[in-house]
């Protein structure tokens, strides 16, 4: 597994204007780097990670410290909660794709 960036981790999600364009090919690769390898990536749409749990709670407790992260960061993931898994959709919805503020985001879930 790759080290999370903690330079990443530490950096702080910035309001996105309409029509902000989303980031660039090669920026979207040297960012997911920096991430944990469970992340995918959908071109410059979309980030993605499955996270499994032991039963509903664990599964429940992690869906509400994201949900705290996000509001504190202005930055909202879609969350799917289930028995024993979570999955994590990000996009910067302004942008129409990615920024670095989904990453930045990423990386703050990935040390949850």
């Amino acid at each position: 597994m790759r080290r999370v960036s903690e330079e990443l981790a530490k950096r702080h999600c910035q309001a996105c204007a309409p029509g902000t364009p989303p980031i660039e090919e090669a920026r979207a690769v040297e960012l997911q780097a920096q991430l944990d390898p469970a992340w995918s990536r959908e071109g410059t749409a979309r980030l993605r990670r499955g996270l499994r749990f032991r039963n509903f709670r664990d599964a429940f407790g992690f869906t509400a410290r994201v949900a705290l992260l996000a509001e504190s960061e202005g930055h909202h993931p879609d969350l799917e909660l289930g028995w024993g898994r979570v999955a994590v959709s990000l996009t910067t919805h302004a942008a129409g794709g990615l920024t670095d503020n989904d990453f930045i985001l990423a990386a703050k879930i990935d040390r949850l």
